[in-house]
């Protein structure tokens, strides 16, 4: 999370999937789902999309939602390209991540795809799933035929580790299942599952109300120290469009983007 210095909180969250799963036809719906209708986000710039003439991702999608509710709460929202070869680039969009929505191709054929990708997330995000990263998992293309079911990906979670049992201290944790479909003809679950991202964030405790009213966190003094609701920098002024570097704040090119390596981050 980045808090600015006029109190606006900046929250990441990454959709991640094999090539293909969906992402961006799901961020695309939410879009239209967010100005079409009133909900309790709404987009505040276009999409911005980087794409091979083929349609897949080069790089990445990124777009920004704003809270109807808490103005100073903002959402930047991204998805990875899935394709193997762009697993540096992964390696690079992740950091700095506050929750993971997880885009499943449902096809049973996928199933062993879904399998890799989810792997390559839990070596980056180091542990921290569930723990400290909260994720959503989103079966998409459940309209078609030969998909597997909530069931089926759960046993994948639990071969993982990635689900507890009832007498676990993390059971209340386990990542909510969504069955999904991502046309904007076909929607299904495509708001409700951005919406159950952001309540884990914010909320944390099933028990206080929604919407979280939000108090701007002390900066830590101990980077070791630091627990989800984190600050990473504050920013002197309103943030400009594009995209910065979350531990010194420079403004990065699309190739810095990739390449930069920035010697404030810590150990």
């Amino acid at each position: 999370m980045v808090l600015t210095k006029d109190g606006s909180l900046y929250i990441k969250i990454v959709y991640w999937g094999m090539a293909g799963s969906g992402k961006t036809t799901i961020l695309e719906t939410l879009y239209k789902i967010t100005k079409e209708s009133k909900k309790d986000i709404e987009p505040v710039e276009d999409l911005k999309k980087i794409e091979k003439a083929s349609g897949a991702r080069l790089y990445f999608d990124r777009g920004l939602f704003q809270s109807t509710k808490q103005k100073k709460i903002f959402y930047r929202v991204f998805t990875v390209a899935g394709q193997s070869s762009y697993s540096p680039l992964r390696s690079q969009v992740f950091p700095g991540t506050d929750a993971v929505i997880l885009v499943v191709d449902s096809q049973s054929k996928y199933l062993e795809d879904n399998v890799e990708s989810l792997l390559e997330l839990k070596n980056i995000a180091q542990d921290k799933l569930i723990k400290e990263i909260p994720v959503i998992v989103m079966l998409n293309k459940q309209d078609l035929k030969n998909v597997i079911d909530v069931e089926d990906f759960k046993q994948v979670l639990k071969e993982q580790l990635l689900w507890y049992e009832p007498d676990h201290e993390l059971f209340n944790q386990n990542p909510p299942i969504y069955e999904t479909c991502a046309l904007y003809e076909t929607k299904k679950n495509i708001y409700r599952s951005f919406y159950e991202c952001v309540r884990r964030i914010l909320k944390g405790d099933e028990d206080l109300p929604y919407p979280y009213v939000f108090k701007p966190p002390e900066p830590p003094g101990d980077f070791d120290m630091e627990i989800q609701l984190q600050v990473n920098k504050f920013i002197d002024k309103e943030p400009e469009n594009g995209t910065f570097c979350q531990y010194c704040g420079m403004k990065l090119t699309d190739e810095e983007k990739i390449s930069h390596n920035c010697r404030k981050k810590p150990d």
